[in-house]
């Protein structure tokens, strides 16, 4: 959905090269300096969350922060008070009508060796982006993705939230070229070692079929999306059944249609997996329609 500015708001292009970093808050202070000891560069001792901002604030806030409490929770992370990082992103955010903050929070300074600190004093990076140019018409003509031979590992405990650590997610984003043509991928798919489906590198799946909404199960690798849980909570109100279940790659060529979820990007419908065409108009049209509605919706004041 295109961002309404208004007089003074400026909408962040990214241009073609890696995106800059525009402005950061590190700490609550401005500027660009981390610690060499920060355990979260020697060891992705962290967290993270990716933001899209509309207006001047944050959308879907309350979603990111569960899943930021949750990580928090999982690796024994102090969480910075809710208010202290929402009025963070909100200075951040100031006149700036479409953009993204990528907020981290890591362990903060320790010693050499993988031993936490016994009081751990946290390091939160609040980074601003300029706002990433979507596919054209992406999100109606649908996109072509691909199999990625990445695999992801197992870990119940890290199952869900979104650690710093994406070297798997690295090596199968690097597996295609983005510039290989007006058909090119603009996501591959990673299947975990017992060859289930489990996302894209950046972005959680949905399969409809037979009148009801199916998404991998990540209890024991994945990230759970912000955009997947909206899915999971809006569908019903649709009168669609939706449960997350074990699929595997040719449980999905008996799809009616695929889609794919993302904070930053929002909904995009696959019209190609591979070899195989899909027709994205068999899709539930009045749930992708009050998804486009809210996924960008900004946090009122």
């Amino acid at each position: 959905m295109p961002a309404a500015s208004g007089p003074g708001d400026a909408v962040l292009r990214a241009p073609a090269s890696p995106a800059p970093i525009l402005a950061a808050l590190i700490n609550g202070v401005r500027g660009d300096t981390l610690a060499i000891a920060d355990r979260g560069l020697h060891y992705g001792d962290g967290l993270f969350e990716t933001i899209s901002l509309r207006q001047g604030a944050p959308c879907l806030w309350s979603e990111h922060l569960a899943r930021l409490r949750q990580g928090a929770e999982r690796l024994a992370i102090p969480l910075p008070d809710s208010e202290l990082l929402l009025r963070e992103c909100r200075e951040l955010a100031r006149g700036v009508a479409a953009g993204v903050i990528k907020l981290m929070l890591t362990r903060g300074v320790g010693g050499r060796g993988y031993r936490p600190p016994r009081h751990p004093r946290p390091s939160r990076l609040l980074l601003l982006y300029p706002q990433p140019a979507r596919l054209a018409s992406a999100s109606r003509a649908g996109v072509a993705v691909r199999w990625c031979e990445t695999r992801l590992g197992e870990n119940p405990r890290l199952a869900g939230i979104k650690h710093l650590n994406r070297l798997e997610q690295v090596l199968a984003r690097a597996e295609w070229d983005p510039d290989a043509g007006a058909d090119a991928c603009a996501e591959g798919l990673m299947c975990d070692c017992r060859g289930r489906v489990i996302a894209g590198t950046m972005s959680n799946l949905f399969m409809y079929a037979r009148g009801r909404l199916l998404t991998p199960r990540l209890d024991t690798c994945g990230v759970a999306g912000t955009a997947r849980a909206l899915v999971l909570r809006l569908a019903p109100t649709k009168g669609l059944p939706v449960a997350e279940v074990d699929l595997y790659p040719v449980d999905l060529g008996a799809a009616d249609g695929l889609f794919l979820t993302n904070a930053v990007n929002g909904v995009w419908p696959i019209r190609r997996l591979g070899d195989q065409i899909f027709d994205v108009g068999r899709l539930p049209q009045a749930l992708m329609a009050q998804f486009d509605a809210a996924i960008f919706a900004p946090l009122p004041e």
